[in-house]
């Protein structure tokens, strides 16, 4: 039990007991006697209901009550109240053991954490059935929502027990337009600004790796590219176009097509593809960027800042699409039905890229 000792004097004066050890929690009525009060005043100071008429040497009471004898509200209790938890829950296909995309987590977390929620996370793996038992024992959560994401961009089905709660798509959509929220990276800008490096380096004849595998960031990053040129009074040239498998032996293989080109810059799909065609251009005795600069896209870390040189590329914007999803979610953001929402992927400018000096 409690020690409660009688306050003499002044009734607004500090509470001075000492917090007692014990293994049950702290109740509610525990808390009003301590300050003197009843418990229904106790339960207006704790949600700050704020037209609750209650003196503020009564509220110091009541919080200093609260603090001394450690007292947490009932979370579960508040949800069957209000319907809704300060629970928002991330389920994921892959995106917390890759290491690039985890940061879509990351992004989610501390918005989350900025308007006073915390995230569930559920790493299926692309397991149906999991992915299912975790939506399910979220809605039994009360969760806020939902955020469902992709490692990477993709059109993506929406699964039955995810229309039962208010949810966002992040770094995916669903082929049916107008069905559902989503926010992706704008790939086509990111493919823009990629060319762009070169182009503001002096070059003119750019190659453009693009990968076999079809995926918006395909289609996104090509038109980026174009649109680049096009801007720069470029005409494309369908011959500079090359595809390769998006990794490394891709890019080492794409070398010698690439060099039949006679171009001065590539621009690469992505960044394990750029580090191929660096072995590639070694092994022809060509420099990095002095005889052809190269440009990635992704800017994995662990790759593009510890090639020699280090690789200029183009961010997927992870963080920020974890963030803006909580933001859409909670209202925060527009959210328009009829097309997802496209987060810009910026420069990343690095030692590949030299001006260009040639004729």
């Amino acid at each position: 039990m409690i020690s409660q000792e009688k306050n003499s004097g002044n009734a607004a004066s500090p509470i001075v007991h000492a917090k007692a050890d014990r293994a049950n929690p702290v109740t509610l009525r525990e808390v009003a006697e301590l300050a003197g009060v009843s418990t229904a005043t106790v339960s207006l100071v704790i949600n700050k209901k704020k037209n609750a008429r209650i003196a503020d040497e009564t509220r110091q009471r009541v919080t200093e009550a609260i603090a001394q004898l450690g007292y947490r509200p009932n979370a579960m209790a508040k949800t069957l109240v209000s319907g809704t938890s300060k629970f928002i829950g991330l389920v994921a296909d892959g995106v917390a053991t890759t290491p690039f995309a985890g940061q879509i987590i990351h992004g989610a977390q501390d918005e989350a954490w900025k308007h006073g929620y915390a995230l569930l996370i559920a790493n299926t793996e692309g397991n149906q059935d999991l992915e299912k038992d975790a939506i399910a024992m979220m809605l039994e959560y009360k969760v806020r929502g939902i955020l469902y994401s992709t490692w990477f961009h993709r059109p993506t089905d929406i699964p039955e027990t995810l229309r039962e709660a208010d949810f966002v798509l992040v770094n995916c959509f669903s082929p049916e337009a107008g069905t559902a929220r989503a926010v992706v990276p704008d790939e086509a800008q990111g493919g823009q600004s990629a060319t762009e490096i070169l182009l503001r380096g002096g070059h003119r004849r750019i190659a453009f790796i693009n990968t076999t595998t079809p995926a918006p960031a395909r289609d996104g990053r090509l038109q980026g590219y174009r649109n680049a040129l096009e801007a720069a009074g470029i005409p494309f040239d369908a011959d500079l176009v090359l595809e390769a498998y998006p990794d490394q032996e891709g890019g080492f293989g794409a070398t010698d097509e690439l060099l039949k080109r006679n171009v001065s810059a590539v621009y690469c799909y992505n960044d394990r593809m750029a580090m191929g065609l660096y072995d590639g251009l070694r092994e022809n005795g060509l420099s990095i960027p002095d005889d052809i600069a190269v440009v990635g896209f992704d800017n994995q870390e662990v790759i593009a800042a510890h090639l020699r040189p280090p690789l200029s590329t183009v961010s997927l914007p992870h963080y920020e699409l974890g963030a803006a999803g909580v933001r859409m979610l909670l209202g925060l953001d527009a959210a328009p039905l009829e097309s997802a929402v496209k987060i810009a992927c910026p420069a990343v400018e690095r030692a590949s890229v030299a001006v260009h000096t040639a004729a």
